[in-house]
């Protein structure tokens, strides 16, 4: 039905054959339809196929408010907002409504009086789905008034009525979603008084302020999301409420680095420009997902409180913006990441995990650090040679040309703003590169040069530092001696 053509009285309507629908029934068909078109509702979540998708859509064909439970950063919003495309794109309301009245079914004072009023000629208006979406941060301060309403005694006395009558009600959030979905995040941060106040519309779909003796059967597709309750300090989900939802829906991580770096790819915010005239090769963008991954597991890092994939996604950003800052420090057009950037990205993994005691103790920037080192050792250790022992402990390294070249007491200083030449030149001094590194892309050989050394150190064969946004790679001993005969002259 054209916009220009949509009926606009109730006669009209009833002409055009449309046909009135609750939310739950809307959502169900057109649900059907979509899976039957082999459609997805959901646009850009991934990792979530054969998990949490088919979850939703059960939950919706049986007609379930949902409750997303998962920890942070794990799309629980972004899937609720995105329902709505399942929602019919127009639908009609009693013009003027203030609680949507379907003109086919109104349900307040005020609906069922312009019916009895304009009967046929009812005026109507058409509201878009994008309209039929409302969504509340739950915080400690939310009162019952602003999710369901309150008497206003200002509107009583303008209309001199009496305070009993519906009239003089300021409706709330949730009557004001009346034929909508209507989304509470963080649902525990509710003070409990206040989820009680849900019992009755999740249980029977209606509502009662201060007690007046009216019903309102409202019709609202509710969708929670929270926190784990073992995790969440500030509140709980009460038990009564969890029970009325009928069902809860268990998010997760992305389970392979594949599905990470598809989140970061699609969400960091980076100019197509500083796409076009940075490089990061395949390997440094596996490293940074696998950051994230290792944050998970580390026993520094609270598992409760959960490591968002917004880790990922910032450290990509800050990445680009290391590189961008180089460039422009040295005048370059081009510029390549480099392992010594990962210096850069320690801000966003910081302010992206909850530490236990023993994190704490360490501190945020030794433990980024650490899981840095992990991460890369982790992506790169299975790309090298390896070293061995065999026969009486008799070990083949296949670096000793160049663990003898920095046993020769020869340094590789790498800074995050060392310019593309002093970068390339200081890698270039280390023999053997070419042999060890044939396998590899021509385009990351410098890249896959730092990658190697980090494997060597590994092996504390050789020694690495991090120092103030430089990597210095060097012989333990060989520098020692250096110290010694520069202090003994």
């Amino acid at each position: 039905m054209q916009v220009k053509n949509r009926a606009k009285t109730l006669k009209e309507l009833t002409n055009s054959n449309y046909t009135f629908r609750p939310i739950r029934e809307e959502l169900r068909q057109n649900l059907i339809e979509t899976i039957q078109a082999k459609k997805s509702i959901f646009s850009g979540i991934y990792g979530y196929d054969q998990t949490v998708i088919p979850d939703v859509e059960r939950a919706v064909l049986s007609g379930h408010n949902i409750l997303f439970l998962g920890l942070r950063g794990q799309a629980k919003t972004r899937m609720a907002r995105q329902l709505i495309q399942i929602l019919d794109e127009y639908i009609p309301i009693i013009k003027g409504s203030e609680i949507n009245d379907h003109p086919m079914h109104p349900i307040s004072k005020y609906g069922k009086e312009m019916i009895a009023l304009h009967g046929a000629d009812c005026p109507i208006e058409w509201i878009h789905r994008n309209q039929r979406y409302v969504e509340k941060l739950a915080t400690p301060d939310v009162s019952i008034s602003d999710l369901i309403g309150d008497i206003d005694p200002i509107k009583a006395a303008q209309k001199n009525i009496a305070y009993d009558d519906e009239y003089a009600i300021h409706f709330g959030l949730i009557p004001r979603s009346h034929q909508s979905i209507f989304v509470i995040n963080e649902l525990p941060d509710l003070q409990a008084r206040i989820q009680v106040a849900l019992f009755n519309i999740l249980e029977e779909n209606d509502l009662q302020i201060r007690g007046f003796k009216f019903k309102l059967p409202l019709d609202v597709f509710f969708i929670f999301t929270a926190n784990p309750e073992d995790y969440t300090q500030r509140g709980t989900i009460i038990t009564p409420l969890k029970d009325r939802i009928e069902s809860q829906i268990l998010t997760h991580y992305p389970e392979d680095i594949e599905t990470a770096l598809m989140i970061s790819q699609q969400e960091a915010h980076i100019p197509e420009k500083l796409k076009k005239s940075i490089y990061v090769p395949p390997l440094m963008l596996r490293i940074l997902e696998q950051i994230a991954f290792t944050a998970r597991d580390s026993e520094m890092v609270d598992e409760k409180s959960g490591v968002s994939a917004r880790l990922s996604i910032s450290a990509l950003e800050l990445l680009y913006s290391t590189i961008e800052r180089r460039m422009l420090i040295n005048n370059e057009l081009k510029g390549t990441a480099r392992i010594a950037d990962l210096l850069a990205i320690v801000p966003a993994i910081t302010g992206k995990m909850e530490l236990v005691y023993e994190g704490e103790q360490i501190g945020a920037y030794e433990v980024a650090l650490a899981m840095i080192n992990d991460s890369i050792l982790e992506q790169c250790k299975s790309l090298f040679p390896k070293i061995t022992n065999s026969g009486k402990q008799k070990m083949i390294n296949p670096y000793q040309l160049i663990c003898d070249w920095f046993t020769k007491g020869n340094i590789v200083n790498l800074g995050t703003n060392d310019s593309e030449s002093e970068y390339i030149s200081n890698l270039s001094q280390i023999p053997e590169l070419k042999a060890l590194l044939k396998n590899h892309d021509k385009k990351d050989f410098y890249f896959m040069t730092e990658c190697m050394l980090h494997v060597i150190a590994a092996s504390n064969i050789i020694q690495k530092e991090w120092q103030d946004q430089r990597i210095i790679y060097k012989d333990q001993l060989a520098s020692m001696l250096n110290d010694l005969d520069l202090s003994t002259n």
